[in-house]
C-alpha cells in the first residue's frame, strides 16, 4: 500500500473514530484546543497521563499519545504553532512488547 493511501485511510478513520467513540464526561470537557503546555499539564494533573508515543503526521503536525498507569489514554494533535487538540480519549491502554526482529 502506498504512503498516500495510508494517509488517506487515516484521514477517513480518525474522524470516524471521533464521531463513533463514546466519550466520558471528562473527555467531552477536553474537546477544545489549547496551547500544548496547558493540555499536557491538564492531562498530568487530572489523569497522571504522560507522553507515551509520538508520530509525525506531516510537516505541520504531530500525533501524541498520553497514557497513565491506570490505563487512561488521550490522543492529541499538535501543530507547529504549539496548539494542541484532543482527538480521542479512553481507558484500558496497554503497551505492546517490542517484537523480535523489528527495529525501534
Amino acid at each position: 500500500m502506498t504512503r498516500g493511501r495510508i494517509y488517506g485511510l487515516i484521514a477517513v478513520i480518525l474522524p470516524t473514530l471521533m464521531i463513533a467513540h463514546p466519550h466520558s464526561a471528562a473527555s467531552q470537557m477536553m474537546r477544545s484546543c489549547a496551547g500544548r503546555p496547558e493540555i499536557v499539564n491538564f492531562l498530568d494533573k487530572n489523569f497522571a497521563e504522560k507522553l507515551t508515543a509520538v508520530g509525525l503526521i506531516n510537516q505541520n503536525a504531530i500525533l501524541e499519545v498520553y497514557a497513565a498507569e491506570s490505563g487512561t489514554w488521550t490522543l492529541i494533535v499538535t501543530d507547529v504553532h504549539g496548539i494542541s487538540c484532543v482527538l480521542l480519549s479512553g481507558d484500558s491502554w496497554d503497551t505492546m512488547p517490542i517484537l523480535p526482529g523489528i527495529a525501534t
